[in-house]
């Protein structure tokens, strides 16, 4: 499935339970993320029970490391949901290690068109990012220096850590080589994902990525959340934006209660088969060379 371009392999672990150990195995989701020698994707969605809501996402990233959230992951994982008779309300509860997320589905001839997803609070306190500094000050505007740039860069948490950058041109940006940079950057204990935006109209934001544990992605839903909260803090958009990426565009909207709501599109691509004991013997066949 994708959301904007932003695609994951969907595993409904309520029937293959028995595969949950296996498949949170990094060297198992790096060998079915790759696009050479496995399915290919950005990451790996695991729907589970949960004893809270109406199911639990674990979304695991394509280098082996657990995610917190995905903004376009969890849209996918409510398509797949409804569609798969998990659910049967159009509006369903997902536990996740950022908290209860609520998305809504929009339906046309019993299938859905697109979800929006209210993603909380975002939270701007150094402590909660998490960045290194004074544990409450926000940081906005703050200097980065990396390699041999200086950057100003806003870090905002979506329940995941992101530093937005605003630049005049997203030409200019080698996100391949900057990109790894900052997401190592001392600053940030658990890495960060990376946003460089440019402000096309103050509801219209033009946006590209570097994912943590990811690299370069065609969307990145936390992150469009987390880049109209840092346009809106440096007076550079309104509270409600359409957010574009290589990917697709998704509306964003901050909200008066401080929530956070994000509508995009989510698509099922196709469906397979996995012989997980396969992919086990290859893997320790590669090991062996």
């Amino acid at each position: 499935m994708h959301g904007a371009g932003n695609d994951f392999i969907v595993v409904d672990a309520l029937k293959e339970h028995y595969l949950k150990d296996s498949l949170t195995s990094p060297d198992i989701i790096k060998r079915l993320c790759d696009r050479y020698f496995g399915i290919g994707a950005d990451g790996l969605i695991l729907i589970l029970p949960s004893a809270s809501c109406d199911l639990r996402m674990q979304i695991l990233n394509s280098d082996g490391s657990e995610a917190e959230m995905c903004g376009n992951g969890i849209r996918c994982f409510a398509k797949y949901a409804y569609e798969h008779g998990l659910i049967r309300e159009s509006a369903l509860r997902v536990e996740t290690l950022a908290g209860v997320i609520s998305p809504e589905l929009h339906l046309q001839n019993g299938k859905v068109i697109s979800v929006s997803v209210d993603m909380g609070k975002p939270k701007l306190a150094r402590a909660e990012i998490p960045m290194t500094g004074p544990a409450e000050e926000r940081a906005i505007a703050f200097e980065l220096r990396v390699q041999e740039n200086i950057f100003q860069g806003t870090a905002v948490s979506m329940g995941n850590p992101h530093c937005v950058i605003f630049t005049d041109n997203l030409d200019d940006i080698q996100l391949e080589n900057i990109g790894p940079a900052i997401e190592m950057h001392s600053l940030f204990p658990r890495k960060t994902n990376v946003e460089f935006v440019q402000v096309l109209a103050p509801d219209r934001l033009k946006m590209m990525v570097w994912e943590r544990g990811v690299g370069i992605t065609l969307a990145c839903g936390t992150g469009a959340c987390a880049t109209l909260v840092a346009a809106v803090l440096n007076n550079k958009a309104e509270r409600t934006a359409d957010i574009l990426l290589p990917g697709g565009e998704l509306k964003i909207c901050w909200r008066d209660d401080q929530h956070i709501i994000m509508t995009g599109p989510a698509e099922e691509v196709f469906s397979g088969n996995l012989d997980i004991s396969a992919v086990e013997c290859s893997i320790s066949g590669s090991n062996n060379i």
